[in-house]
């Protein structure tokens, strides 16, 4: 652990591993992110062109995707993660690749998880590979589930692929000891994916937590679904994985709940959401025996709050039921200034082929740019890192 005060302001810590080409390129890279109308007509001129079949990923792998990305496959992956390694930063993988609709491309993307689970039995600085559930199976199926529908006796036979190809990997994970995250999705099929992920933290989370549940603390009911999984491991014997993380999907919410004529799930405000996300992480500490929680989080305050919790508390920061999670590309000044004060700190990598990965990496250009203050933030630290070196 570090003897000096934690400060995200720290830009040395924060960027030591980048050269001054790299910070140079991400100054301008955020730049260009915070001109959210350039992020607007980029976003749909790239799908456009995606859609005509023009190769525009030998642009975008070298500009976008090479920030935010580990890699177009587990081979491209293994520098990066070795190299996270020489910073005691893990690394959360991900299969980014999404809106497949066959089996063959179910089974591919198992295939390619199952891979990556098998990489983290060996790799040991792989601390998770983190999954959509809507990745193995179709939409509406989840959807027809959500609103409790009878089957037909096809889709009972798709709902089995389903669980089996979910039981195949939370296997994997558990011979293999590596966690498995279960990323949340939108509201209007949540609640199977929540009933399939704890069905299988009961089989699976007996003596440590390799299955977790994500908790999206935007919405105005997931504190309490936290405390009632709580509940529910406490009394059943099993450790509860939580990921906590704010949401991705404020406006599709907000505007889905309106067109059907509902009350939006959302917080009213970001105060709530962040007193609710700061509820959720005093909570998770104050149950430890039992609870296994990643804060999966690039807000200052939050971060910060963890680190005054675990010395009120006195409880040690590298505690195996603690850690921290930044997208990788981002975030890095919280990263690496936790991670160099004694916390688990880890980077969410996603991989794929550039084409296949670029829904998440326009996603991705729109949620962040959404966000209020935050590319400033960047930007600002990044420009203070290049005046420091006087480059």
């Amino acid at each position: 652990m570090s003897n000096h005060p934690i400060s995200f302001d720290n830009t040395e810590i924060a960027f030591k591993a980048l050269s001054h080409s790299e910070l140079k390129k991400a100054s301008r890279l955020f730049s260009l992110f915070n001109m959210e109308w350039l992020v607007s007509i980029g976003s749909s001129v790239t799908e456009r062109l995606l859609h005509m079949g023009i190769p525009i990923h030998v642009l975008v792998k070298p500009i976008i995707y090479s920030h935010f990305c580990g890699g177009e496959d587990l081979t491209e992956c293994t520098k990066l993660i070795r190299a996270l390694a020489t910073r005691n930063v893990g690394v959360l993988l991900n299969y980014g690749v999404e809106a497949k609709s066959s089996d063959a491309e179910y089974e591919f993307s198992v295939m390619q998880n199952m891979q990556a689970i098998e990489l983290a039995g060996k790799e040991k600085n792989i601390k998770a590979v983190c999954i959509k559930l809507t990745g193995f199976g179709r939409l509406g199926l989840f959807e027809k589930l959500q609103q409790k529908q009878a089957l037909t006796s096809a889709e009972e036979v798709e709902l089995k692929s389903i669980h089996e190809r979910f039981d195949r990997l939370c296997d994997a994970a558990l011979v293999n000891q590596v966690a498995l995250y279960i990323d949340a999705e939108e509201s209007w099929i949540q609640d199977p994916i929540d009933e399939m992920t704890i069905e299988r933290m009961r089989r699976v989370n007996k003596k440590t937590a390799i299955i977790f549940n994500t908790y999206q603390l935007y919405r105005n009911d997931k504190l309490k679904d936290l405390k009632a999984d709580a509940a529910k491991a406490q009394s059943e014997g099993f450790i509860l994985g939580a990921k906590l993380v704010r949401g991705a999907y404020v406006e599709k919410e907000n505007e889905v709940a309106k067109a059907a004529g509902n009350v939006s799930p959302i917080h009213l405000n970001k105060a709530a959401t962040d007193n609710d996300f700061n509820l959720a992480l005093t909570f998770c500490l104050d149950h430890l025996d039992t609870i296994s929680c990643c804060v999966a989080s690039h807000n200052e305050h939050s971060c910060l709050l963890l680190t005054q919790l675990l010395q009120e508390k006195h409880i040690p920061f590298n505690h195996p039921h603690i850690s921290v999670s930044q997208l990788y590309g981002m975030g890095d000044h919280i990263t690496y200034n936790l991670s160099d004060s004694g916390i688990n700190c880890t980077k969410y990598v996603p991989f794929g082929p550039v084409k296949e990965v670029i829904p998440y990496l326009i996603r991705r250009a729109q949620e962040n740019g959404s966000v209020e203050g935050q590319m400033g933030r960047e930007i600002k630290l990044l420009k203070k890192e290049i005046n420091r070196r006087g480059i």
